[in-house]
């Protein structure tokens, strides 16, 4: 349901109460009650992207008056908080979604992405892996590019390439997964599958100093100067006080 939506839900609801007094109060059925609270919750999620969290904490906490363990509301609020760099609230609110609903892939992955962003590594891996439990979540290969994200910060290279792979199994057209598996690859020095990866970020990826430095370095392996003098012109132009453009210095 869209914001638009939600608003209008609520305009009628408010209208049919107005028509008749005889009319039965939809909070008062299970499934007003149920339209309510999902109303509510996208009205909240609604204002979240409308980069406005804290007039999303109203409608939100309205959905939790009408039932206090919602599982979208807590998750809802989990994001809210979150983004308000307030972690302590969100993982509460990640925990009771989950206690509500354990097997979400959905929830479990951004409470992944959460414990990512903490630094809390190991747990964050391990919610990863509860999501990618889930075969039919359609978001799946987000999943395995998360599983493998993480297994770099755990030190476990090896891993982070087989959750890379599966990652591009299910979805070849993944620019981010194709950066870390050139970069992964170059580091083991396996130049041409790092190149082959990089020429798919290439096409379908949008460049940062991270990739561009990457790039340099590739072309000097192959000995193609036009094209790594193209890359330091952009890393140059673009991230002039990156420590990627300071590394790029050091190695002309």
């Amino acid at each position: 349901m869209t914001l638009r939506a939600a608003l209008l839900l609520f305009s009628a609801m408010l209208l049919a109460g107005c028509v008749s007094t005889g009319a039965v109060d939809p909070m008062k059925t299970e499934q007003g009650r149920k339209e309510a609270r999902e109303a509510y919750i996208q009205l909240g999620l609604g204002y979240l992207k409308q980069g406005q969290p804290d007039r999303a904490k109203v409608p939100l906490g309205k959905a939790l008056d009408i039932d206090p363990s919602d599982a979208d509301a807590h998750a809802a609020l989990a994001l809210v908080f979150q983004t308000e760099l307030e972690p302590e609230l969100a993982d509460q609110h990640y925990r009771k979604a989950l206690a509500k609903r354990p097997g979400d892939a959905r929830i479990l992955n951004n409470y992944g992405s959460f414990l990512f962003e903490q630094r809390r590594y190991q747990d964050a891996y391990e919610r990863f892996q509860q999501a990618a439990a889930d075969t039919l979540y359609p978001e799946r290969s987000r999943v395995y590019l998360n599983l493998g994200l993480t297994a770099v910060q755990l030190g476990r290279r090896d891993l982070a390439k087989s959750h890379l792979e599966k990652s591009l199994r299910i979805n070849s057209q993944q620019p981010r997964a194709l950066l870390e598996m050139a970069s992964l690859d170059f580091e083991a020095r396996d130049y041409v599958a790092a190149r082959s990866y990089y020429a798919g970020f290439n096409r379908m990826g949008e460049q940062n100093a991270r990739s561009l430095l990457l790039g340099t370095r590739l072309a000097k392996v192959f000995e193609d100067r036009d094209q790594a003098a193209v890359f330091g012109l952009q890393l140059k132009r673009k991230y002039p006080g990156t420590p990627e453009y300071q590394q790029y210095l050091s190695e002309q």
